[in-house]
């Protein structure tokens, strides 16, 4: 029931919804005080309802942000308790008071002062947004960003605003409790020289010297590093907050270009949530402050995601444009007729290009290049599990499968997610596997958002993992090296400990700020990585390689997973297309029944998989292929289907994918040279300007890109 109330509430545990609670009912309890009246039964309905709308902004509840739609924003909140109070005070007979006209006074005042504190606040927020921000580019030597305002100034700034009103509340209710107005009057005299002060604190900050520059500035600057940086290759990206995985997947490859890369985001929200990287990144809201950017030295363009935005950069032709995308799949947005618009489409491998064929949307066969995934490098190849004693490994490890399910999806499709139907059956025969196996569950972080069958599914699962692991844990035939494991677990800390050292003082004061101290620290970067990849080795070190185990969270990664897997449950996503990189044996459960000759057709990652019925009946036929390799018939087939779906493991696909970068440059610059021939011979009448639009001086369309005129 109480799980039931946190999803109707759409609140994160049930401390939230008790918190929600507790100040829903405390206004109520606060009229009540007020007519009976009761000093002491008002003060504390006061500070229940003080102590829960903290609790929930402080945790950021989604309730909160509710609550203004209603009508019972924060504002309306602290004024209702206020109006309550002088009720109260009139209960009590002191309407002839001082008192009495001191609070209504007050808060009056009170109440006047916020309009300059939100005014002020907003005021230094948009004065110190950029027009541009930026990480990873030298702007501090070419423009002076002051320091951001004290995070204690601006920071939930009409929260901490309205909660002086605290003083004066406590101030009169201990008056009237004491019958002595000077307490009151001290409280009040608090409440209005702290709310003054608030004010008069921001106002330095609002013009001189603490302001950032201009936009006319800031943007000249930015052409001044371009014109000194000369970037050559641009991964450009547009979307919306959940997105940011879209572009992230290729900062890695970004790092690794032979050509001077650079990264332009167009939504500062991408911008927060993209992932660390030395790589200079551009972030530009503004479609007519990008189309007047300096880009003249950019001969390829790399585009992740088909969006509208991507029309502002499109429109340029001293370069050329290609869609990268940010997955390979059977998915209909593999395939988009967008596509068209770019000078060629980069697919992983042959299926790629067969999928365009076959779909018939306007991309030529010419102008798509296979390249392989490079973000899939980390992924390590399979020679297979000899079987030892016990069915394990010659080296006495016991053969491990993950089951790596994907979410349930928006539209109730029982082929999204084999966890509702099939997921016990197949949990449930891998942990009583004989010769045994070890299992690994690492659910989708989405399951269970959308269908409570799949959260009641994925705990009972979990409760299945954990139950083995107990049991197995108590068998004599299953022995832990202690030492080893104690060595791990302390070696965890340390690194832990060190990340957590790292990742202090990294957070910025505000967008200029983090504009300004946006350089990586290349050191600190390679150190966290090499940390990051030893507290991966520490972490399956720190528990037996027999043990059964549930991983949820960012880590491990699910690449690690795959590298300590010998074989994979899952259903279509992109975890199989990935899996299949491994070259281990893997199956897909067919949860729509469509049955396994027609889910082939259907699906081609599953071409060379164990299909699953949704009893898991087939599963023997994965595990044998585990256990010995001559008893695996698919083996052939995923080497070829890996190379339809990936390309050949040689040249490296960063190879592939660098000299497809750097033949691209080559025909844009010789389109770009071929421009400036032509006109030098007296070719169009026309500038060269016009000729070769640039960025910085051509934009003459509008916010749209659309031409004028």
């Amino acid at each position: 029931m109480i799980s039931t109330a946190i999803r109707v509430a759409r609140v994160g545990s049930a401390a939230e919804l008790a918190a929600a609670v507790l100040m829903m009912l405390g206004f109520p309890c606060l009229m009540l005080a007020a007519l009976v009246p009761s000093v002491p039964a008002f003060a504390a309905a006061a500070a229940v309802t003080y102590l829960a709308d903290h609790y929930l902004h402080r945790k950021g509840s989604y309730l909160v942000s509710r609550l203004s739609k209603v009508r019972a924003g924060l504002s309306i909140r602290f004024l209702i308790r206020q109006l309550l109070l002088i009720l109260l005070l009139a209960r009590l007979s002191l309407a002839d008071n001082l008192i009495y006209y001191g609070a209504i006074a007050c808060f009056i005042a009170f109440y006047g002062l916020q309009a300059p504190h939100g005014a002020l606040t907003t005021l230094i927020r948009n004065r110190r947004r950029m027009p541009v921000a930026t990480r990873n580019v030298d702007l501090a030597s070419r423009i002076r960003i002051p320091d951001a305002p004290p995070r204690a100034l601006l920071h939930r700034a009409a929260e901490k605003m309205l909660h002086l009103d605290l003083a004066a509340v406590t101030g009169i209710l201990a008056g009237a409790a004491l019958e002595s107005a000077a307490v009151g009057y001290a409280g009040i005299g608090v409440t209005l020289v702290l709310s003054t002060l608030y004010v008069l604190a921001l106002v330095p900050y609002v013009r001189g010297r603490r302001t950032p520059p201009n936009a006319e500035r800031v943007l000249d600057a930015v052409d001044d590093w371009l014109r000194e940086y000369r970037p050559e290759t641009v991964l450009y990206f547009s979307g919306s907050k959940d997105s940011a995985y879209q572009v992230n997947m290729w900062l890695e490859t970004m790092e690794q270009l032979d050509s001077r890369p650079l990264i332009i985001l167009r939504e500062r929200v991408i911008l927060e949530k993209l992932a660390p990287t030395t790589v200079p990144v551009v972030c530009v809201p503004g479609g007519v402050h990008l189309m007047n950017m300096d880009l003249s030295t950019v001969r390829v363009a790399l585009y992740a995601a088909n969006v509208g935005k991507n029309i502002h950069l499109l429109r340029v032709p001293t370069m050329k444009h290609v869609f990268i995308g940010h997955g390979d799949s059977d998915k209909l947005a593999s395939v988009n007729p967008f596509s068209k618009v770019y000078d060629e489409v980069w697919t992983a491998g042959r299926a790629g290009r067969d999928r365009y064929a076959i779909a018939d949307v306007g991309v030529r066969d010419d102008d798509i290049v296979e390249v392989g995934r490079p973000q899939l490098a980390p992924i390590q190849g399979w020679s297979g599990v000899p079987g030892g004693p016990r069915g394990e490994a010659a080296d006495g490890r016991c053969p491990t499968v993950l089951y790596a399910p994907t979410w349930e999806g928006w539209d109730g499709n029982p082929g999204n997610t084999s966890i509702v139907l099939a997921g016990e059956n197949i949990v449930k025969k891998l942990v009583q596997a004989d010769p045994p196996v070890r299992v690994l569950y690492k659910p989708h972080p989405f399951t269970g958002t959308v269908s409570k069958e799949a959260g009641a599914a994925h705990r009972r699962i979990t409760a299945l993992v954990e139950k083995a692991a107990a049991e197995r844990a108590a068998d004599p035939r299953f022995t832990a090296d202690t030492a080893a494991r104690t060595q791990a677990e302390a070696e965890l800390a340390r690194i832990e400990a060190r990340l957590a050292e790292l990742a202090g003082g990294t957070e910025k004061g505000d967008e200029a700020e983090a504009t300004r101290d946006g350089l990586v620290d290349v050191a600190r970067h390679e150190e966290i990585a090499r940390l990051r990849a030893e507290w991966n080795a520490a972490y399956w070190r720190s528990f037996p390689d027999w043990e059964h185990r549930v991983i949820t969270g960012a880590e491990p990664h699910l690449y690690d997973c795959f590298n300590v897997s010998d074989a994979m449950v899952s259903d279509i996503s992109s975890v199989v297309s990935d899996f299949i990189a491994s070259g281990k044996p893997y199956a897909v459960t067919d949860s729509a029944g469509l049955g396994a000759e027609e889910f082939r057709r259907q699906n081609t990652a599953v071409r060379a998989a164990v299909i699953l019925s949704n009893g898991a009946t087939e599963l023997g036929g994965l595990l044998d292929a585990v256990r010995d390799p001559a008893a695996d018939p698919l083996a052939e087939d995923r080497r070829e289907l890996k190379r339809y779906l990936l390309g050949p493991d040689e040249p490296k696909s960063i190879d592939r994918f660098n000299a497809a970068v750097a033949q691209l440059a080559l025909k844009s610059e010789t389109r770009n040279l071929g421009q400036e021939a032509r006109t030098a011979v007296g070719g169009p009448d026309v500038e060269l300007a016009d000729a070769l639009p640039g960025q910085h001086a051509s934009a003459t369309g509008d916010a749209d890109g659309v031409p004028a005129g």
